[in-house]
């Protein structure tokens, strides 16, 4: 045997010993599909000897809301009739109903209008439409309603956020909008006297 054939027959050896162990992975591999599709499960109205009742479709448990399926999930009941042309909130402007606003509007909102409101959120960097910026003159000069409309309606680009966001809360998102817009011009002058020593210390309380 010339030394060509026996590199020759060699090669073939090593190809022979691959083609072999790939297919032994394949067997083996196949052999997990098949044990992986074939776990145990019951039909649709099956019978079923494991629980005492024999029927394998099992009642809902005490208390589940199915997000959408009921008048008790307020979220994607009726919205109570509103002004859009609204200038007030429908209840008592407090410290906590800001904080709230500012809580939702961070979760819900910023992703598109960016935490300073200037349409210039994270999924606009990437390739979103851009929403107009709060600080223009349209959106500052624009009654409180309007931005709960466009919460629980849609416009534009946007969709409605009903069902994402409670009532209250849209109210406590236009609120913390129309703070964000005075806190773009504000000047010491708007800070409350009893503050406004604190700011001067650098933030110091007197």
């Amino acid at each position: 045997m010339s030394k060509t054939e026996g590199t020759r027959m060699k090669k073939e050896g090593h190809g022979l010993l691959r083609l072999i162990l790939c297919a032994a992975c394949v067997a083996s591999a196949s052999a997990c599909v098949q044990q992986m599709a074939s776990q145990p499960h019951e039909r649709p109205l099956q019978a079923s000897a494991f629980f005492a009742d024999g029927q394998s479709a099992r009642p809902r448990v005490p208390g589940t809301v199915p997000s959408g399926y009921t008048r008790n999930n307020t979220r994607v009941g009726p919205t109570p009739a509103f002004d859009p042309n609204a200038q007030e909130l429908p209840f008592p402007l407090t410290r906590e109903v800001l904080e709230r606003g500012q809580e939702r509007f961070n979760i819900y909102c910023a992703v598109c209008h960016a935490r300073t409101g200037d349409g210039d959120g994270m999924i606009v960097r990437r390739g979103f439409s851009r929403p107009p910026s709060y600080h223009i003159d349209r959106l500052r000069q624009a009654p409180l309603g309007h931005f709960f409309d466009v919460m629980t309606n849609g416009y534009g680009a946007m969709p409605r956020y009903g069902a994402q966001i409670s009532v209250n809360d849209r109210w406590a998102i236009a609120a913390y909008i129309r703070a964000l817009q005075l806190s773009r011009d504000a000047t010491l002058g708007d800070v409350p006297a009893d503050k406004r020593q604190e700011l001067e210390n650098g933030g110091q309380p007197k």
